[in-house]
This record gives C-alpha cells, structure tokens and sequence, in this order.
C-alpha cells in the first residue's frame, strides 16, 4: 500500500542482460505454504538484449502483470509463480543469492481475510446506525485473532490523532482513550487548515499517514481506531479504500513486530461520518477546523460503538527475492535497488474481471530493477562496491517485506550505501522533467541531478506533496532506519502535450485504473520515457558502485541523526563530496 499519485514512478537503470543463459545455481527450498509453479512456467524463452530497451521492459511487464499470476497476491499460487520467475530472470543475468546463499529470504505472516458481513453499531442517545462492510466502512485486525467483539465502546474524537513534541502538538493531552474508540482525520493539521504554519503545511510529514494514525492510538491503548475518510486528505477515493481493505489482509506476525498493535481498526465514509457527529449534535466542518488549530482538545462524542468482527486467520509466508552482484574491490558495502513485486491478487467474489494485475503498480518496477541488474552485469568495468537487487513482498500491506528485510538485512545497514527504490514507473512517454518525491532530503538528489543535466532535464519536486508519497513506498522503512533512501516519479511535463497531458494521463490512471482490475498491460504504452528514467537512475548507482562516497541526508533532515549514529563517527565517510562524474553509460 499502499498508493501512488501520477505512478510515474521510480527507479534507476538502464539495461537488461544477455540471453539464453540456462538457470543453473541451487537455492534452498521455499518456506510458503503454497505449492510451487510448474518450472516450465518460469522458464525465459524471450531473447533479451545486453542493455535497456523498451522490447525487454514490456516483456517483463507483460509477464508479470498476466491472468497467469493472478494479481501477484502474497501466499498464493501467483505469488509463489512471481517469485520464481523473478528468481529466474536474475539467474539469466548472472547474479548471485543474496540472502545467505539463498535467492529468497522467507517473511513469514499471517493472512487475515475478515467476515465482510460485520456492522458497525454506532450508538448515539439511543439511535442505532449500522454502518455495513464496503459502502459505509471496513475494518481489520492485526491480532491473528479469529473473534474481535467491541461491546459499546465510547467514541473520541481525537483530530488528526498526533502526538508530536518536537511541534508541540498533542491531540491526546488531557484525555485517556484506553478501551475506546478513536476517531481520527486523515492527513496533517495544516492540510485541511490550509496553514503553512503547521507542520508543513500542505506537504505531508509521517503524522499525516494513516498507518502512523493506527500505530499512535496502539501507544494509547485504545480500544479501535477509526479514520474519516476524505479524497483530498486521503488522496484517492472511497472505491481505492474499499478494495485495499477487501479480501485477503496480511501483516507479519506479532512475533516478528513488537510494536503495540490495536484490537481492530478502519475507515468510515465522509458521509457516514457527518452523519455521526450531527446524531452527536456537532458540526463536521466545524470540527474540521477545530482539529486545524493548535491547542485542539479530544472531543467525546457521547457515542458508542460495537461490532463482533470474525476473520479467517492462516500463517503462512511470502518471500522477498534477492539478487546480488559482488564487488571486486569492496563487496561487503552495498548500493540497493528495490521495487515491491506483490499486487493485490484475484478477488474470487466479485463479478466479471476480478484479477488485480498491478500493471504499472508494480509490475513496471520489478522489470526496472531487472532491467538495471542486466545493465550492471555486461558493463565494464564491473562494480568496485556491490549491487542487492531486492523484490520485496507485502508492500501492499504495509512495506511489510522491506520492514521485515530492514530487520534482517542481507548486508548490514551501515555497510548499505544508499537505496533507489522503483515503485511504478510513468507509460507516457518521454518528460522534461523528473520528479523526486521528497525532494530536499539526501545528497543522493545531487547525483541524479548530474544525470538529469546531461539529459537536458529538471528535477522538481512532487505536484501534491500532501499526498505524502515519500512515507508509502518500501525506501521508507531504510530511511526511517537512517539509511539514505531515494524515490523518484517520472516527470509530469511531457514532451508531448506538456503538463496539461501529463496531469490528464495522471488521473486517467488513479480513476480508472490504479488498484483495479483496469491496471492492465497496455500495448499504446509510450515506453521511450521508462528508458531515459532508468538510465538516469542508472547512472546514480554507476557513480556509487564506482567510487568510494558515503551520501548522507541533508544538514537538518529528521533522519540524518540516524545515519551519524549509525556510521559511528557523527557524521558519514565522505559526506557532502559528491562528485558530479555518471561512470560508464
């Protein structure tokens, strides 16, 4: 999940590798419970060519976004299929496994598909409103319980549901929400307020994300959490929610995660929430603009709400696929490319095309860190530094595999160079720009300007920075760890028909297509721009694996403290020396 804005996104590189090389070294075998693809699925029959080109990137794409792989979902038989068939494209190339001797490193998790047959009571002076599974709310628990009963539980409303003391901003003062309910607004306080004075403003910090929503009402002890949903502050409609939140849910195990989790939590509508506070004799716009303003106070609402939620819960374990290529000179430090292989799946209830294939959500980046390993491995000279190219799973669930590699890292963070993550890539051709989402974090911007100079293009920042993009993607988890992290979207101004294209092909795709049956592989693709973004992506890495710099995050950035600490000294070896030379294209 998680979601994306233009999906123009990400990544680095350039080429894929050589042909009809026969898969040769073993791996251990794999932990998921479900049965393995027939071998001849997977077997490369495409005859790829030694460097990027559009013809190798849409066969990939194609692949892996068929009805064959059934929407990639994890613990399933596309998934096992996906993995595999990664597994085989990086053999082809000429990678080692990453992980201990291993191509995989198994996340074990546990998939949660909850009675969409569940209400939620709410209570208010008497008056019962039942809000039903899909057009009024949904709702999931972390528990890896098959029964999570509520019985009238007090609803707060707590805001935006942030305690910040570094902005002295805490909507938890003063009020004790153990065993209730919360009610929290999506995004941050200065959104909606429109105040640049909050926060930042418009721009979304981590307290504006749902997930950090869920984690803080844990910390409190509540009972359940809710979030209001609303477009803008949530940045996709109701219909995106609804089927994230549908079907199959998967988390890693509370083994595996120690944080508190809460008993259940979810969303409600816009329109189910005004509903709720006018039973309660308030003013939803008002306390839009009460929640806005600093010295907020919690709210009870003199409701309660209950709900038996019942879910089918199975353990069983996805994988992420590793791929590395050995540095000659310095193998034991890292630069990372990484892009999440798993979709949402098939839903087997609904009517008509009920396949999710993740098309351009993130088929695209999968073949873009393939593309660029194939790249590495026939350019010489080969890597001073190696190159980990990692398919993750579970991100559409919460980066749960980048969270779970983070934990157990094939090459120690502080050995980790830096991490450039592709999490779909933009189909409509060739743009004058190329977007960094975040922009103003790390020095790593400073080489792919380099790159981008030489292609005659800017870097501008992200169109809708409250939609916070920077914390959805799986380079959050390295970054939050205080690894220098880099996330790119292709440009929105394109060469043909300019921005006003560019904005009209954005939300053609959020519309119609993004986390829908409709992201589909599409033969009018316009593939000349995925070429030019991978290659300036490449070139970041060529620079890395070449030399001998250590990029670090920007003077004042949150996550710099991490960094230093990490790298032991206070500060990073070679820091801010960053050179502006591409290495070999």
């Amino acid at each position: 999940m998680q979601t994306r804005h233009l999906l123009f996104c990400l990544l680095a590189g350039t080429a894929l590798a050589a042909c009809n090389r026969e898969p040769t070294p073993t791996d251990t075998a794999p932990a998921a419970t479900t049965p393995a693809p027939d071998a001849a699925a997977t077997a490369p029959a495409y005859a790829f060519s030694d460097d990027i080109t559009a013809g190798d990137f849409s066969e990939l794409v194609k692949t892996l976004s068929s009805d064959e792989f059934e929407g990639r979902g994890p613990g399933t038989p596309g998934g096992e299929k996906t993995v595999e068939y990664i597994k085989a494209q990086f053999v082809r190339i000429g990678l080692q496994p990453g992980n201990d001797g291993s191509w995989f490193q198994d996340v074990p998790m546990a998939e949660t598909t909850a009675d969409e047959s569940a209400t939620l009571a709410i209570d208010v002076a008497g008056k019962t409103t039942e809000l039903k599974f899909g057009p009024d709310m949904v709702l999931n628990t972390r528990t890896g319980k098959t029964e999570v009963k509520v019985e009238d539980s007090p609803l707060v409303f707590v805001g935006y549901g942030v305690d910040a003391p570094e902005q002295d901003w805490n909507d938890y003062a003063g009020v004790d929400v153990k065993g209730k309910t919360v009610v929290i607004l999506v995004n941050d306080p200065g959104f909606h307020a429109g105040d640049e004075s909050l926060f930042e403003g418009k721009r979304m910090t981590y307290y504006g994300r749902w997930t950090y929503k869920f984690e803080e009402a844990a910390r409190k002890g509540a009972k359940a959490a809710i979030i209001i949903h609303d477009t803008p502050g949530a940045s996709y409609g109701w219909d995106v929610v609804e089927s994230s939140w549908s079907g199959p849910q998967y988390d890693l195990r509370a083994a595996d995660d120690p944080a508190p989790r809460l008993p259940a939590q979810g969303w409600i509508t816009g329109d189910a929430a005004k509903q709720l506070f006018a039973d309660a004799g308030l003013d939803l716009d008002e306390m839009y603009a009460a929640a806005g303003k600093r010295g907020f106070k919690a709210v009870p609402l003199d409701a309660t709400v209950s709900f038996d939620l019942k879910s089918t819960v199975t353990e069983k374990s996805s994988r992420n696929v590793i791929g590395v290529l050995p540095g000659t000179e310095r193998p034991d430090e890292a630069v990372v490319y990484m892009g999440h292989w798993d979709h949402l799946g098939k839903h087997d209830g609904e009517e008509g095309d009920n396949i999710y294939n993740g098309a351009v959500d993130n088929a695209t980046g999968v073949a873009g860190i393939i593309e660029i390993a194939g790249k590495f491995a026939r350019t010489t000279p080969a890597p001073k530094r190696s190159l980990a190219f990692i398919a993750v799973t579970l991100e559409e669930s919460g980066l749960l595999g980048s969270q779970y590699y983070v934990a157990h890292p094939a090459f120690p963070l502080d050995k980790t160079v830096g991490v450039i993550n592709i999490d779909a890539m933009g189909v409509y051709g060739k743009s004058r720009d190329l977007v960094v989402v975040g922009k103003g974090n790390s020095e790593l911007e400073d080489l792919l300007k380099a790159q981008t100079d030489k292609q005659g293009r800017t870097l501008e920042e992200e169109s809708t920075p409250e939609s916070g993009f920077y914390f959805r993607s799986d380079h959050f988890n390295f970054a939050k760890a205080g690894v220098p992290a880099l996330y790119t979207e292709s440009g929105e101004d394109l060469v043909e028909g300019g921005r006003e294209a560019g904005e009209a092909a954005a939300r053609d795709y959020n519309a119609n297509r993004y986390h829908k049956p409709g992201d589909e592989y599409s033969d009018s693709w316009k593939l000349d721009g995925v070429v030019e973004d991978l290659q300036a992506l490449y070139g970041v890495g060529r620079v890395l694996v070449d030399g001998d710099q250590w990029p670090n995050w920007y003077e004042g950035n949150a996550f710099r403290a991490a960094r230093d600490e990490m790298m032991g000294d206070g500060d990073s070896p070679d820091s801010g020396e960053q050179e502006a030379e591409t290495g070999a294209n």
